[in-house]
């Protein structure tokens, strides 16, 4: 299970906004909204109840978060098993990081010093998205350009087309819509 530092954590429960609802019967829910975390809970909730499921479920949150958001470790540990299982392990990049200024590119790759970097904007897509961006930054240390030797180093893994097709999806939502992807979902109910 994913470590969330305790600090945060309980800087994230102070700041929880409880909602409560009188049509809410028994169900309780977290999700993110513009930038905070609210739990939606029963109006007949004591206080007692509201600190207990604000607690659980700002917890619940922040750990389905953490798992689906690794670390800059995370993600350089996450490159080396997809080199291992889909390029036969001979793409080994010096660094892997998360980067906030790749603007328009999904990932980037610099072959002469061996370092990945991945675009924020993957953070919590699925994870085999997030799979493919690495594998398409990996196979470029092993082939420059987009030519088909590229593309061969890509046919073992088997969501290729199907995440490239999500990356195109959100693409025209971001140019066309303006919606950017929203990195704090899924909402966690119980």
């Amino acid at each position: 299970m994913p470590r969330v530092d305790p600090e945060v954590l309980a800087a994230e429960i102070a700041a929880a906004q409880v909602r409560r609802s009188k049509r809410r019967t028994r169900t309780v829910t977290a999700f993110r909204e513009g930038g905070r975390t609210v739990v939606a809970i029963p109006d007949r909730f004591s206080r007692s109840e509201e600190r207990e499921w604000v607690t659980k479920m700002v917890t619940r949150l922040m750990t389905s978060q953490a798992r689906r958001v690794p670390s800059d470790e995370g993600l350089e540990r996450r490159a080396g098993q997809l080199s291992d299982r889909y390029l036969g392990g001979r793409a080994r990049p010096t660094s892997v990081a998360w980067s906030s200024r790749q603007g328009r590119r999904w990932g980037s790759c610099t072959p002469s010093e061996g370092s990945i970097r991945i675009s924020t904007r993957v953070r919590g897509m699925p994870g085999w998205v997030l799979d493919y961006v690495l594998l398409h930054e990996l196979a470029h240390l092993l082939q420059p350009g987009h030519g088909a030797a590229f593309w061969a180093e890509l046919e073992s893994y088997p969501q290729t087309e199907r995440a490239r097709g999500f990356l195109d999806g959100v693409a025209f939502a971001t140019d066309v819509i303006g919606d950017e992807p929203d990195d704090e979902r899924p909402d966690v109910e119980d």
